[in-house]
């Protein structure tokens, strides 16, 4: 459904977009665009190991809700 709306809004059906697709895959004799995992950049790395470290220590600051979290930010 999300795929139809979608293409919808593009001026085309699901049978147009999916001919479109596949015509692209003859043309570059492949899937027509990246297939890839991402990976994560050394800044987002260090920030999840520093969440893992945080969230396995028992002396870290806990809060039960984000607004008591964000008041201890400001403070």
């Amino acid at each position: 459904k999300q795929c139809e709306d979608l293409y919808n809004e593009l001026g085309m059906n699901l049978t147009t977009a999916i001919n479109i697709f596949l015509r692209q895959s003859l043309r570059v004799g492949g899937i027509p665009f990246d297939v890839r995992i991402d990976q994560p950049n050394k800044e987002t790395i260090a920030a999840m190991l520093e969440a893992e470290g945080l969230a396995k220590d028992p002396n870290a600051k806990r809060y039960s809700d984000v607004d008591k979290a964000l008041t201890a930010l400001k403070e």
